[in-house]
């Protein structure tokens, strides 16, 4: 029996239009023809996007200037066994998950590509429930206590279902929105006994990023399709981006390789 006889693959890419919502104030994904099958008997077309429209890799050059560009993550990192965690019983509004709600819900093993599932796709710009202020703004997220676990277990690298690996509210969302910098500050005081500035102080800054990408641990954001149908279940993942030679980050398809 071969390798593909044995296992079933799940697409776990959020789908890509001119429809979808870049992160916010990134440059969207724009199409036109250039040219169509009259008179010369082929369609083609030209399109101008940043890498930050629905599924793509966060490569370390996104915020580490001495880090690999796309084209030099070889396919023995982006594709290896992992695990998909589903905290979406727990996810709320700006919440926050630790890496005990990780380790509680799946087994999750050192150098593990890791998946997270906080239910917030959702509201992706594809769903019925669509919100993109929901599914971007207010998404849940992780703290520096996070980061540091990833670090302490070799976590190859992340995807999340829903705007960002960082909480948006350790972003420079927290000044576009104030309103719903507001909102989150009232909720975690409300809840944790403590706000915004003491989650999230300034040097924890995009701490997803700035903290983990030295580190090669680096992540993949906008999730979507297939993933509920792997909740806490170990399984092979790939993510294949473009072979992109000074690329800073990629749009890329994201499959799981599951051994039914």
């Amino acid at each position: 029996m071969s390798f593909l006889e044995k296992v079933k693959m799940y697409d776990l890419t959020q789908p890509l239009s001119h429809l979808t919502p870049p992160w916010p104030t990134y440059e969207p994904l724009q199409i036109k023809f250039f040219k169509r099958l009259a008179p010369n008997g082929a369609n083609g077309q030209l399109i101008t996007t940043s890498n930050h429209v629905g599924t793509h890799l966060d490569g370390e050059l996104h915020f580490c200037t001495n880090g690999r560009d796309i084209a030099s993550l070889p396919l023995d990192f982006l594709v290896g066994p992992g695990v998909v965690v589903d905290v979406s019983d727990i996810a709320e509004d700006y919440g926050i998950y630790t890496s005990k709600d990780i380790m509680e819900r799946a087994d999750v093993r050192e150098g593990d590509i890791l998946i997270i599932h906080t239910g917030y796709h959702h509201y992706a710009w594809d769903q019925p429930n669509a919100d993109e202020i929901k599914y971007m703004i207010k998404h849940p997220g992780p703290t520096m206590e996070f980061a540091e676990w990833c670090i302490k277990m070799k976590i190859k690298w992340i995807g999340v279902d829903c705007g960002s690996a960082d909480h948006p509210m350790n972003t420079k969302i927290r000044e576009w929105m104030p309103n719903q910098a507001k909102e989150a500050d009232a909720y975690l005081k409300e809840k944790y006994g403590k706000g915004l500035d003491e989650f999230f102080p300034a040097n924890h800054y995009q701490l997803m990023h700035i903290k983990l990408f030295p580190y090669g641990i680096i992540h993949a954001e906008n999730l979507g399709g297939d993933i509920d149908k792997l909740l806490n279940k170990r399984t092979v993942i790939g993510c294949f981006p473009w072979r992109f030679v000074g690329g800073e980050s990629s749009i890329c398809r994201i499959v799981a390789f599951h051994e039914e």
